[in-house]
């Protein structure tokens, strides 16, 4: 039995509750209607303020993102890769700067693997526990307000502690990856985040293709001060474009 539109409409916020990223074509496949119904009511949501239209597919709307926690499930095996890629980066540095989020602690596990005897200086206690199995590694935790959701530190006690230190890199993760830049849903992680890369000789950003062509309201640094971003799929024309006028390498660990 077919599903009416507004039925069809009511499930797919339904699975937007569950997992805070979707996917077209997995939409069409649990629906049983073709990508191209998908998309039409895709836009008709996003229209309706009910969520975010992203490369191939859509996220919760602007402002709103799931708890590190629920992050965590979401993407494994690309994060993995994902880490592997920005480890060949960032190999060299001595001091890194590491700002709060799912993928983010996958790249600091495999610091924790592959590296020894540096420093990393972060808000995030995910970040920081899993460093700790490497006792090499100096962890200095930057102090400031406890955000639950996002299990890190923010404030203006961790902006203005981070003013004391430089880094060889800064290795963020972004809520949303558009033209103009990066950008975060928590506005106090945003602050923290363009510290860090200020704070920085170079900036590693690092983030999934379900960040495509979204936008948060922290836009926390414009791509000509980001030097690489790591991601698992080739982004959109608009996007890409935008990264090589800033000149900023792309590295897809596909």
């Amino acid at each position: 039995m077919k599903r009416t539109k507004s039925s069809r409409q009511t499930q797919i916020l339904a699975e937007l509750d569950s997992s805070p990223s979707l996917r077209v074509a997995e939409l069409a496949r649990r629906l049983d209607v073709s990508t191209e119904t998908i998309r039409r009511d895709l836009d008709e949501l996003t229209t309706q303020g009910l969520l975010n239209r992203t490369y191939g597919g859509a996220v919760r709307p602007l402002s709103s993102e799931p708890s590190v926690t629920e992050r965590h499930r979401l993407y494994v095996e690309e994060r993995q890769r994902m880490a592997r890629a920005a480890l060949k980066i960032v190999g060299d540095g001595s001091v890194l700067m590491i700002g709060s989020g799912a993928t983010t602690v996958h790249v600091a596990r495999r610091i924790a693997v592959e590296m020894k005897n540096i420093t990393v200086i972060t808000h995030s206690f995910g970040v920081a526990t899993v460093l700790a199995f490497n006792p090499t590694i100096k962890v200095l935790m930057l102090p400031g307000d406890y955000h639950a959701s996002e299990g890190a530190t923010v404030g203006v006690h961790t902006v203005s502690f981070l003013g004391n230190f430089y880094a060889d890199y800064a290795v963020t993760g972004a809520s949303g990856l558009a033209a103009d830049g990066p950008s975060e849903a928590l506005l106090e992680c945003g602050a923290v985040y363009t510290a860090m890369v200020a704070r920085s000789a170079k900036c590693v950003v690092v983030a999934d293709h379900s960040k495509f062509d979204a936008i948060f309201p922290s836009r926390y640094a414009p791509w000509r001060d980001v030097d690489a971003l790591v991601t698992d799929a080739a982004p959109p024309d608009k996007l890409a474009m935008a990264l090589r006028q800033s000149n900023v390498e792309l590295v897809t660990a596909s």
